[in-house]
């Protein structure tokens, strides 16, 4: 069917008299005519003249959709769409997200009275805002004609002359503004403000300028200069709340950041934009552009609205920033610089493996249990969780785990890549990063080796039995050939110790923002339990320790339970650790004896070790280095001129990548 039948079939069925749900069906069909294919704004436009026209040539018509339009105005409130759309219905992230997954799973009834359901049906798509914006001024003040019954001045427009228009957006204004007020007002906002901002009390006067700016609007006597100062105290008055909140991100910096407040003041400063917007429409000399242009940004907000992936990001990139931030001074102790603390990492990861050792072999006596799936599972995750603990009690330290820490160390230092020599500074970064990965690696996996099997032939030797038996043994070598899906599952150790970082910088971002460091060491029930001096060391330890022990328990029960928990679900997922794969063969290399030598397998498995350990860094390097990008807000990179400095370091200098050089400059001071 043509469009204009398509039209005319719609305009006779327009009956101002249907109930609220036909009412409304019927702006809902109209507008999705002018949308037609969507394929293009100015054949849209063209169906929207094709409308006015055909209106404006039938009167009868024309006081149809004027009888229509009046009820519709008379039934549904534009105020709430006006003042609320867009905004979550409660200051909590929680109910947004529950409310946003309630918007995607059910539908919606055009039997409402609620203008911003209304609205969302029927401009449901970004082409919308398209048409919208593309209007011109003639056909806006077309439009409005109209709708607008001309033998009825006094139901549109006040003595004052202030239109029903003028006063829902007044309306609109006052409903922000007390939104404005109560989130200022909050506890948990008002408390992390500066405090001379508390002092000048920003919030206190707002609501008495929004009456100010109400009575000049709607005044029959007022004149333009004061209109515009009371717009213009309003304007101030609105900077200094955004202003004032804006403090709030400075206590975060010092105090750990709380993803629900980020969400409240990100509401906030979105209100008090859209109090601005409003009061750009109230005083434009050309009311239809304005409020075209204010609906067209209404419907982006309405696709924003039902986003979880743009909720989630604009509230949690703060939170990745901090995660970035303290992983990246963690990671800054696993970067060496010089001779002196290459050996000292070769030393620590030694401690490592010799530690890991012990832990590979109580593996082993795990499975001699015969434990189902899950709790085989749970006691292997307490098996690597309390070796991963003690590990860092100790000060040895685990190669595989360096990178996520290393990596927003790395990304931090791009913040600064234009600046003079900021290439090759990196590029040195990137040599320090690779040799001080290289000794960790060697240190644990050339320890661990030797150490399982030196006490896999003691046990022999005690027990007369092996360690592990021959079956078992060859189980190992078989489940590490390399071109089994050792190296997949290698890869995915790489996500899961990226993963054990982001939980560590979490658990120490909540540990400060609850000011836990503090409580333990002035809570007056802890400190009579504990005594003042105890306590006072206990906050100090675990305020040291906490992400570091976030990220080894949590990383311990990853890989004891992950694998079970995948075959329950039919994935059949695995892990490969580089040092305990290599404690591995070395129990298996004990069982087998000599004759170890002879097997292929037993090569296989060696070939694949030094993959492991690849995948196992790169990954989780990778990982964080692209959340350390985002968190840092790190853009336009030259990355070629990187790859190039490297490329170029690697042909004149490659020894630099493995061992530190013998009389070079002293390391810079971190």
């Amino acid at each position: 069917m043509a469009p204009q039948d398509q039209l005319t079939d719609l305009l006779a069925r327009l009956d101002p008299g249907a109930g609220l749900a036909h009412r409304h069906l019927w702006l809902i069909h109209l507008l999705d005519w002018v949308r037609g294919p969507r394929e293009s704004v100015p054949e849209s436009i063209a169906r929207v003249q094709l409308f006015l026209d055909l209106v404006q040539a039938r009167p009868e018509l024309q006081q149809r959709l004027q009888a229509w339009w009046a009820t519709l105005v008379d039934h549904v409130d534009i105020t709430t769409l006006l003042a609320d759309f867009g905004f979550a219905p409660r200051t909590a992230l929680v109910s947004e997200i529950a409310e946003r997954l309630r918007m995607k799973l059910l539908p919606g009834s055009p039997e409402t009275i609620d203008a911003s359901e209304l609205f969302m049906l029927a401009l449901p798509t970004a082409f919308d805002a398209q048409w919208l914006v593309a209007l011109s001024e003639a056909q806006l003040h077309q439009l409005v004609t109209l709708l607008s019954p001309p033998a009825l001045p006094d139901e549109t427009t006040s003595t004052s002359g202030a239109t029903l228009w003028h006063r829902a957006l007044l309306d609109a204004i006052t409903y922000c503004a007390g939104q404005i007020l109560s989130t200022g007002f909050a506890p948990e906002l008002r408390l992390r403000m500066s405090e001379a901002t508390r002092e000048g009390q920003p919030f206190h006067a707002l609501i008495r300028d929004v009456e100010s700016l109400r009575v000049e609007v709607l005044h029959a006597l007022r004149t333009p200069d004061r209109l515009n100062e009371s717009a213009q105290r309003l304007c101030e008055r609105l900077e200094a709340c955004r202003a004032a909140a804006a403090t709030v991100y400075t206590h975060f910096e010092d105090n750990g950041i709380s993803v629900g407040l980020v969400f409240r003041l990100r509401q906030l400063r979105e209100r008090i934009l859209r109090v601005r917007e409003l009061l750009d429409c109230l005083l434009s000399p050309r009311p239809a552009v304005t409020a075209a242009l204010l609906m067209s940004h209404l419907v982006m907000v309405g696709q924003e609205r039902r986003s979880l992936r743009a909720l989630m990001a604009s509230n949690s990139s703060l939170l990745a920033a901090k995660v970035a931030e303290r992983s990246a001074e963690t990671g800054e102790h696993y970067i060496t610089r010089d001779g002196a603390q290459y050996r000292e990492m070769l030393r620590k990861s030694a401690g490592g493996g010799a530690l890991m050792a012990l832990t590979t072999l109580a593996k082993f006596g795990l499975y001699t249990l015969a434990l189902s799936a899950f709790w085989g599972g749970f006691w292997a995750g307490v098996n690597y969780a309390v070796s991963f603990v003690l590990i860092q009690l100790l000060h040895f330290t685990v190669a595989t785990k360096q990178p996520a820490m290393t990596a927003p160390a790395m990304a931090a230092k791009l913040k600064d890549l234009n600046s003079s020599g900021a290439v090759e500074s990196f590029v040195d970064e990137v040599t320090h990063l690779v040799r001080s990965q290289v000794a960790a690696v060697l240190g644990n996996v050339l320890v661990v080796f030797p150490a399982v099997l030196g006490l896999s032939l003691l046990i022999a030797m005690a027990t007369g039995q092996p360690a592990i038996s021959h079956h078992t043994a060859e189980h190992v070598l078989e489940s590490l050939h390399l071109l089994g899906p050792s190296v997949l599952f290698a890869a995915f150790t790489g996500v899961l110790l990226f993963s054990s970082s982001i939980i560590a910088g979490w658990t120490e971002n909540w540990f400060v923002l609850n000011r836990l460091d503090s409580a333990i060491h002035y809570n007056p029930r802890i400190t009579r339990l504990l005594g003042a001096p105890r306590a006072a060391r206990w906050a100090r330890f675990l305020r040291e320790n906490i992400s570091g022990f976030a990220a080894n328990i949590s990383l311990g029960f990853m890989l004891g339970l992950v694998p079970p928990i995948a075959a329950f679900f039919g994935l059949g997922l695995d892990v490969r650790h580089v040092t305990l794969s290599t404690g591995q063969m070395g129990a298996a290399a004990a069982s087998l004896g000599l004759e170890a030598l002879h097997l292929p397998a037993f090569w296989w498995a060696v070939a694949t070790l030094p993959l492991l350990g690849v995948l196992n860094v790169s990954v989780s390097f990778y990982l964080a280095f692209s959340v350390a990008l985002r968190a840092h807000s790190v853009t336009g990179v030259q990355r070629s001129d990187l790859y190039t400095a490297i490329r170029r370091r690697m042909r004149k200098a490659p020894l630099s990548f493995f061992v530190p050089a013998r009389n070079g400059p002293a390391a810079p001071a971190h």
